[in-house]
């Protein structure tokens, strides 16, 4: 089986239709293929040059590109720009050269025949079956500016939940990572130096002075065992997460029991599946057809299943309401106003406010929790940093309550 062409970055520089100098970076396979797609975009190359990876990496393409990338074709579109010359536009001005080519791939399908939904898919890690669905259905109806426009705000609202309780975790993981470095440091080179200290006194140390002592000299002695096995812990964690789903619902299931933070991460996978809901059915897509792609913009494997069971019962006839009534995941409020929609024909615009309400009930409790985790942390790290400078200072004081 032959293996695929190594993608390269490479930078050019050539003259347009209209006769005006123009330069960019690429990434590609080849020189030739550099050659031919700027010829395809109406450029004549004059140089170009592979760039060099010495110090420099390819970027990833993360959702948040993605996200940026729906508005910007959606504002273009709205402002009457034909989509080739959006995605030419669009890619030849990212600043990410791995989105720059994914963008210029896709004009190119397009401007080849193919459906922009058809073009989407070909990228499935970046383009999921909810937005290659939405495209589609835009694309069906004639109005692919509204369905892009909606996309755009619905990816911006997923990652804005995400980047706000990524933050609101960030920081605290970050200072006890801290606290754990500053402990080894002084459990290897400051609290040796007190037992050398110690030594001299020729009397027996407090316990609490005691453990802290052979706690330093089982870390100098055989703290490299320590750290091998819990890199090799992480290493195998890790390694499991991604390939055993069963171990993922069972951390879903777990985190959404946990205090503080499981009730946050089980409102935004609500609200997820709300915006998500309401996106697809606002889309025209049916309501069978639109849950097996709100199965998976949950973000959780719990919710992921209770969606999927709740597809299948809604298949059978069953009213939506009573099928998420029976996931018992859901509250109260959320399956009334889901009933209300149904009721009402207005679906759409009931899991919008759904939507909107947990949105903004996540945004409150994360920054809640932000102010009740900053007073935990600080006791930790007395706990860490003080006990050890404590332990060390109590044959001081015992000394000075002798003399």
């Amino acid at each position: 089986m032959a293996t695929a062409a190594k993608e390269i970055p490479f930078t050019w520089e050539g003259v347009d239709r209209r006769g005006q100098r123009v330069k960019g970076k690429v990434i590609a396979t080849s020189e030739a293929e550099v050659r031919a797609d700027l010829r395809r975009q109406g450029v004549v190359p004059n140089r170009i040059r592979k760039q060099s990876q010495l110090f420099s990496t390819t970027q990833k393409i993360t959702t948040g590109d993605i996200a940026i990338f729906s508005r910007q074709l959606a504002t273009m579109m709205a402002a009457g720009i034909p989509l080739v010359q959006a995605f030419e536009i669009v890619g030849n001005g990212h600043e990410n050269q791995a989105m720059q080519k994914l963008i210029l791939d896709i004009k190119a399908d397009v401007e080849g025949g193919s459906a922009l939904h058809e073009a989407l898919a070909k990228h499935p890690l970046h383009f999921d079956d909810l937005f290659v669905n939405l495209v589609e259905a835009g694309e069906q109806a004639g109005a692919l500016e509204t369905l892009l426009d909606k996309i755009a705000t619905y990816k911006e609202k997923t990652e804005a939940i995400k980047k706000k309780i990524k933050k609101a975790l960030t920081y605290p993981i970050a200072v006890l990572v801290v606290a754990i470095i500053v402990t080894i440091i002084l459990l290897i080179f400051v609290i040796p130096a007190f037992e050398d200290l110690f030594t001299g006194f020729g009397a027996d140390l407090p316990a609490f002075t005691r453990m802290v002592v052979d706690l330093s000299v089982f870390v100098r002695t055989q703290g490299w065992m320590l750290a091998v096995g819990f890199g090799g812990g992480i290493a195998a964690f890790l390694y499991f997460k991604k390939r055993s789903k069963k171990m993922r619902e069972t951390l879903d299931r777990i985190s959404l029991k946990l205090p503080i933070v499981g009730p946050i991460l089980e409102k935004s996978a609500i609200a997820r599946y709300a915006r998500t809901l309401s996106t697809m059915f606002a889309a025209g897509v049916p309501l069978v057809e639109a849950l097996e792609s709100v199965s998976g913009a949950t973000g959780n494997i719990v919710y992921e299943n209770a969606v999927l069971e709740m597809r299948d019962e809604v298949a059978t006839g069953q009213r939506l309401q009573q099928s998420m009534e029976n996931t018992e995941l859901f509250p109260n409020m959320v399956i009334q106003m889901i009933a209300v929609g149904e009721e009402s024909g207005q679906l759409d615009e009931m899991s919008g406010k759904v939507a909107d309400f947990f949105e903004e009930d996540v945004d409150n409790a994360v920054d809640n929790m932000s102010s009740l985790i900053e007073p935990l942390i600080m006791a930790i790290l007395g706990v860490l940093v003080g006990g050890l400078v404590i332990a060390m200072y109590l044959p001081i004081f015992k000394m000075g309550s002798v003399v």
